[in-house]
C-alpha cells in the first residue's frame, strides 16, 4: 500500500502509535490489572498505578506517558528497520504481490510482522520490566520473555489482523487519497 519511503514511514508511525497504546492498555489493565489493584488495595487500575507512583520500568517508577514514549521509540525503530522490510520479504516468498489477491498478500504481511515484532518487542519488554531489585539472572530474563510472548502473541495477532491494520489502512487511504488515485489512474 505505501508507495515510497515517506509513505512507509507514515504507515509505520500510524501503526506504532495505535499499537503501543493498545499494548500499554492491555499490559496494564488486562494482564496486570488485578495484581496492581491487589498489591495497592486500590479500586481501579489507574488508581493503583497512581498510588504506586507510576509503572515499574528500568528499575524505577515512571509515569504512564513516559512508558508510552519509550515503547513507541523502540517499536517505531524496530518496525522501520526490521518489521516492515522483513515482513514484506517473507510475505513475498509465499505470495506474489503482482498476482495474489491484495487481501491475501496484506494478511500475509500482517502475520509476518506479528511473527517478527511480537518476539522482538517482548524481548525488549523483558529487559524494560525486569525485576532488577531482585538481582539479574539470565534464566529469569528468558522466562519473562517467553511469558510475554505467550501473553502478547494472541493479542498481537488478532488485534493487528482484525482491528489495528484495517483502521490504519483506512486512515492511510484518507491521508494519501490523491497519491493513490494518481497511481491507479496512470
Amino acid at each position: 500500500m505505501p508507495r515510497n519511503q515517506f509513505q512507509r514511514m507514515v504507515f509505520a508511525f500510524l501503526t506504532v502509535i495505535v499499537t503501543v497504546h493498545a499494548y500499554v492498555f492491555y499490559s496494564l489493565y488486562v494482564v496486570n490489572g488485578n495484581t496492581l489493584m491487589a498489591v495497592t488495595g486500590a479500586d481501579s487500575v489507574i488508581h493503583a498505578i497512581n498510588q504506586q507512583g507510576g509503572v515499574y520500568m528500568f528499575g524505577h517508577m515512571l509515569p504512564v506517558w513516559a512508558v508510552i514514549i519509550i515503547e513507541f521509540c523502540f517499536a517505531y525503530g524496530l518496525e522501520c528497520v526490521m518489521g516492515s522490510p522483513c515482513s514484506f520479504k517473507l510475505a513475498s516468498k509465499v505470495f506474489d504481490p503482482r498476482t495474489s489477491h491484495p487481501m491475501q498478500f496484506e494478511s500475509a504481511i500482517i502475520c509476518a510482522t506479528v511473527g517478527l515484532m511480537c518476539p522482538a518487542m517482548s524481548f525488549l519488554a523483558a529487559w524494560f520490566y525486569y525485576p532488577y531489585y531482585a538481582g539479574f539472572h539470565m534464566a529469569t530474563l528468558l522466562a519473562n520473555w517467553l511469558k510475554l510472548v505467550c501473553f502478547n502473541f494472541p493479542f498481537a495477532f488478532f488485534t493487528q489482523l482484525f482491528f489495528i491494520q484495517p483502521f490504519v489502512r483506512t486512515v492511510f487511504k484518507v491521508l494519501f487519497r490523491k497519491d493513490m488515485e494518481a497511481c491507479c489512474t496512470s
